[in-house]
């Protein structure tokens, strides 16, 4: 009955430090390819913000400590080697402290990121026009259109952010971000809105006025993850099929 109750436990072990190193892989994979990819919305905000090339190196290192510890108690677990299982131990309580460490850094530098974020996201607003200077500006836009339609929001804090914009103060025309207007269910969810509008009668009624309580921590993770991932999508469209 021991010895069986010791094999499921070594297997059970086994089964978890397999899970761990996976997880460990794609922590690293992930702080990989935000220092290496430099043709999305990413290698923008590491342009504008130090913040997050800080953290790709930070999932980097957690995610090849995990890796290393995973594979340890992989070998350690169906070997029985208590060197190993030692290590195992030493490890997992390294990153316990990693965990409370970083939870700590967060807590105190969360006002720091939210001001980077939010200053660079009113850049984005005053700054847009109609027809982009350059690529990089095309591509921020495009990210903040995005986010705009689909969060369902307009401007960081509220839609009062657009009446800094240069475009938009000096049009005789009464005009709006496209990417404002409410959409229904009915329509494609894929397809967003670039550039102003007019505003008319039937779309008066049907842009986004309301107050939206900004969480901008949520709305930072939006934007360096689901927006840049869009890009990607999109970039991948262009490509001809034969």
């Amino acid at each position: 009955m021991g010895a069986a109750c010791i094999k499921v436990t070594k297997y059970f072990l086994f089964l978890f430090n397999l899970l761990f190193f996976i997880l460990g892989a794609v922590i690293l994979g992930f702080g990989v390819w935000i220092i290496a990819d430099k043709s999305s919305f990413v290698s923008v905000l590491q342009t504008s913000s130090s913040s997050l090339q800080v953290g790709a190196y930070v999932f980097i290192g957690v995610g090849a400590i995990t890796m290393l510890m995973g594979l340890l108690g992989c070998i350690g677990a169906v070997n029985e080697v208590r060197c190993l299982l030692g290590l195992y131990f030493v490890f997992l309580l390294l990153i316990l402290i990693a965990q409370v460490t970083v939870g700590v850094l967060f807590y105190f530098n969360a006002g720091k990121l939210k001001q980077e974020v939010g200053s660079m996201v009113m850049d984005i607003i005053q700054n847009y026009k109609t027809n982009a200077s350059s690529s990089r500006e095309e591509r921020l836009q495009e990210a903040w259109d995005y986010v705009q339609a689909q969060v369902k929001c307009c401007g960081w804090a509220s839609f009062y952010n657009w009446t800094d914009n240069l475009e938009l103060r000096n049009s005789t025309e009464n005009i709006y971000p496209c990417s404002c207007e409410k959409t229904g269910e009915e329509d494609n969810q894929y397809i967003v809105k670039k550039g102003f509008c007019k505003v008319s009668n039937s779309s008066s009624d049907a842009i986004f006025h309301e107050e939206w309580p900004v969480y901008p921590e949520l709305l930072g993770l939006f934007l360096s993850i689901c927006l840049c991932r869009h890009i990607h999508s999109e970039d991948y469209s262009k490509v001809p099929k034969y």
